[in-house]
């Protein structure tokens, strides 16, 4: 059995590349009062946004992706691949609660946070043996998981003190949004024999 299918490729590749289109789009549809730097991603989607529609597709297209990478990436451990799944349907349950037009929202943000954990923890809970493909070795993945926090926490901050929190939380999210890909390539080299593990390394 593959350690990953092909087209997991594509749903992975596929990720950051709406979810960021999809908050270009909408931002340039919403004009020059929507302002990137301080506010969020959430703020696109909300009730009566000019951009709404676009934003709300592009978060259920990337639910999706992470779904059917999930599916596709037999490598990881089961662990992992289910909180990747899970943060797939927590960015489709995100789409379907928008914030109101003004104030916010404690089901939307209590479901965005558990995306965000989940698409954090998945790194480190689908680690394999030294023998994995090398995204997907212990290190690696810790590394992984502790920068996405790292980047959590960063964006608490700034929505505390009303700073940069668009900016913060883009750079989270593309880097959550990105990862699966940094995996399925992994995996995919692996198997071509193009990612070995050090000699006298087992899993």
């Amino acid at each position: 059995m593959p350690l990953v299918t092909r087209w997991a490729l594509l749903s992975s590749g596929c990720a950051p590349v709406l979810l960021i289109g999809g908050w270009t789009t909408a931002a340039s549809l919403e004009g020059p009062a929507y302002d990137p730097v301080t506010q969020t991603i959430s703020v696109l989607a909300a009730y009566g946004a000019a951009g709404s529609w676009v934003m709300t597709v592009a978060l259920l297209a990337l639910g999706a992706c992470h779904l059917l990478t999930a599916w596709g990436l037999r490598a990881a451990a089961t662990a992992g691949r289910v909180a990747l799944a899970g943060g797939g349907v927590a960015a489709l349950v995100v789409a379907l609660l928008p914030v109101p037009s003004s104030g916010g929202s404690l089901r939307h943000g209590s479901v965005a946070a558990v995306g965000f954990a989940l698409l954090a923890l998945w790194p480190l809970l689908a680690t394999g043996g030294g023998a994995a493909p090398w995204a997907l070795r212990p290190v690696v993945s810790a590394a992984a998981t502790a920068l996405m926090f790292v980047g959590a926490v960063w964006f608490l901050v700034e929505t505390h003190r009303q700073g940069a929190a668009g900016v913060a939380e883009r750079v989270v999210t593309t880097l959550q949004s990105l990862w699966p890909f940094v995996v399925v390539t992994s995996c995919l080299r692996h198997a071509a024999g193009g990612d070995e593990p050090p000699a006298g390394r087992t899993g």
